[in-house]
């Protein structure tokens, strides 16, 4: 599928997909997007309620590394140590990675940014002495973890392109991939997806969104 960049609107550079008429993120921010969904509503939320280290993350649709990377960042600054598996059946091309400015951006290492994307799939890499990646290239139907996680970002694309992601089936393997009161964050708020969550047992928050977006949702696993 034809791959072009997109300048988004906090200048960050997203992946557009032309035959689908999509984004890797937001094109009002892939950076602040990230920040909001995964980062403040989900890593920062799960934070103020336990102390759990280390701290397990699932990431469903790995893409072009920002969610993996911006954690990374949280891990150094807040001292955690996090174990993070993310779930990507199709790699971006390891040449398309010199489009993408997060690092200048954010002012941090590209180093660490080329490390995420340069380690072996399928093996446990330490990207930096505290964050613990493992990427794993399957299909999220595949997905047959049991209790293994605490938190999960789940940013696979919209149900308008791929509606076979957000099912009553995927997210019933969510709900069994996180531990007792995990937690599952994502940019979507529709409501078929909030529904198919509440079937599988997840109690759903709707939150204020990330910008250009009204609104979003946060699921825990109650027990």
């Amino acid at each position: 599928m034809k791959r072009t960049f997109l300048k988004t609107g906090d200048g960050s550079i997203t992946i557009h997909l032309p035959d689908w008429d999509e984004q890797y993120h937001s094109k009002h921010g892939a950076i602040a997007e990230a920040q909001h969904v995964f980062i403040k509503t989900g890593l920062h939320y799960f934070c103020d309620q336990y102390t759990t280290n280390p701290l397990s993350i699932l990431e469903i649709g790995f893409g072009t590394g920002l969610n993996a990377f911006l954690t990374l960042q949280e891990a150094k600054e807040k001292n955690l140590q996090i174990n993070y598996t993310g779930v990507e059946a199709y790699p971006i091309d390891v040449k398309e990675l010199g489009e993408l400015n997060y690092a200048k951006l954010l002012n941090v290492s590209e180093d660490e940014f080329q490390k995420l994307h340069s380690a072996e799939w399928e093996t446990k890499t330490s990207i930096v002495p505290n964050f613990l990646l493992l990427k794993r290239k399957q299909f999220f139907s595949e997905i047959k973890d049991k209790e293994e996680f605490h938190l999960i970002y789940f940013d696979a694309f919209g149900a308008r392109v791929q509606p076979e992601l957000w099912t009553l089936e995927i997210f019933k393997k969510m709900y069994d991939a996180l531990k007792a009161k995990g937690v599952l964050v994502t940019y979507s708020a529709k409501g078929s997806v909030r529904r198919n969550m509440e079937a599988v047992g997840f109690t759903v928050e709707r939150l204020p969104g990330p910008p250009g977006k009204r609104e979003m949702l946060r699921a825990s696993k109650n027990s």
